[in-house]
């Protein structure tokens, strides 16, 4: 049998999905989005102006959550790898539900920073706390579009041990989104 090139390339499968060369670029630039608005933090810090306030605690209950909505999506996984849709298909319905309880706790958060003077347009650190806190906010949004969709897959039976592409891609988004909520909590109450 003769082998053409279009055979051998057609036979060639990427070793990487492409999905997640894209995913992979997607988070490259929002850690580089962050780096620059903590380093801007940093400097404008050593001018002068600014405004020491506590934290909320609800901000130490949504670093609690996102955490938990981690372990709960990686479990999701090893359950898929098993085959086992139905556990996983309830894992990713609570982490979709962690993941709006830390959107309730970031606004209930802000509503206690307001209700203590502290406002976006208000000195330097108080609007760099509601801008990195927002952006990560607004990226989250993001994880909770893919964790709908994923859910939707899982109820629909679209995954299982040899097919959860989907899964896997939501996972890396949402532990990135959880790290990068603990570096910003851990950054802004260090840097305060």
């Amino acid at each position: 049998m003769e082998m053409t090139l279009e055979n051998s390339i057609e036979n060639v499968k990427p070793r990487v999905p492409t999905e997640k060369i894209l995913l992979w670029v997607a988070i490259a630039s929002i850690v580089m989005l962050f780096a620059g608005l903590t380093s801007g933090y940093v400097v404008r810090q050593a001018e002068g102006n600014w405004l020491m306030f506590e934290i909320p605690a609800i901000f130490y209950m949504s670093t609690a959550v996102i955490i938990l909505s981690s372990i709960t999506l990686q479990m999701s996984i090893v359950a898929i790898r098993k085959d086992n849709k139905v556990r996983a298909k309830n894992l990713l319905i609570l982490t979709l539900v962690l993941g709006f309880g830390f959107v309730l706790c970031q606004f209930i958060g802000w509503n206690t920073l307001v209700e203590n003077n502290i406002h976006f347009v208000g000195t330097p650190s108080e609007s760099f706390f509601y801008a990195l806190t927002g952006l990560h906010l607004a990226h989250l949004a993001f994880g909770i579009i893919g964790l709908l969709v994923t859910v939707v897959k899982s109820i629909l039976l679209k995954y299982s041990s040899k097919n959860y592409l989907g899964i896997s891609l939501c996972a890396i988004y949402w532990h990135f989104l959880g790290g990068l909520w603990l570096y910003l909590f851990v950054f802004l109450a260090i840097f305060r």
